[in-house]
């Protein structure tokens, strides 16, 4: 990474601007890996009016050579001062299409690690919130069972549950319990 002599007044305006930022959406699906991303335009979405309001600019130039594409970023504050880095990516293919691929990754890449911008999962929070409360029942369940005396106690246990709750959380909690 580089920087201009001085970088306070850029690393200010850039803390500000990164407080305002809510982070890359995840937007483009990746069918390969059945995944999601966020692309280029998501990352620039992303830090547009923070970055405006706090007076900074980006600018990228790539260049490349037979083997690689080398894409530099850098963040300029309206007082001259700037922080600049670069992304060194092959291309998948040796066409055209690999050599662009390459550079939208570079560009993408190299532009969210320099400004700070993480990539959100629309969902995530819905995930973790599941995943709480998996943990949740699953402790419940296993309070349920160490609180039965008897092998009656147990069996109507396993009778209530086996309408209520999918079979495999139940035989994992009970699983994990004992092991």
């Amino acid at each position: 990474m580089n920087t201009s002599e001085l970088i306070n007044e850029l690393a200010e305006a850039l803390g500000k601007a990164q407080s305002q930022m809510t982070g890359a959406k995840k937007a483009s699906a990746n069918p390969f890996f059945k995944s999601k991303y966020s692309d280029l335009s998501q990352v620039m979405e992303a830090i547009s009016k923070p970055f405006a309001d706090n007076d900074l600019c980006f600018v990228q130039g790539a260049e490349a050579d037979e083997l690689r594409v080398a894409v530099s970023t850098r963040i300029i504050h309206k007082s001259g001062q700037w922080i600049e880095s670069t992304t060194i990516l092959p291309p998948t293919k040796p066409d055209a299409q690999g050599w662009g691929s390459a550079i939208t990754y570079a560009k993408r890449y190299g532009l969210q690690a320099l400004a700070g911008v993480p990539s959100v999962d629309d969902d995530g929070n819905a995930a973790v919130k599941k995943a709480v409360e998996k943990v949740e029942l699953d402790n419940a369940i296993v309070a349920k069972f160490e609180a039965c005396g008897t092998i009656d106690e147990l069996q109507q246990l396993w009778g209530e549950l086996e309408v209520k709750t999918p079979y495999t959380a139940v035989k994992n909690a009970v699983k994990n319990r004992l092991a």
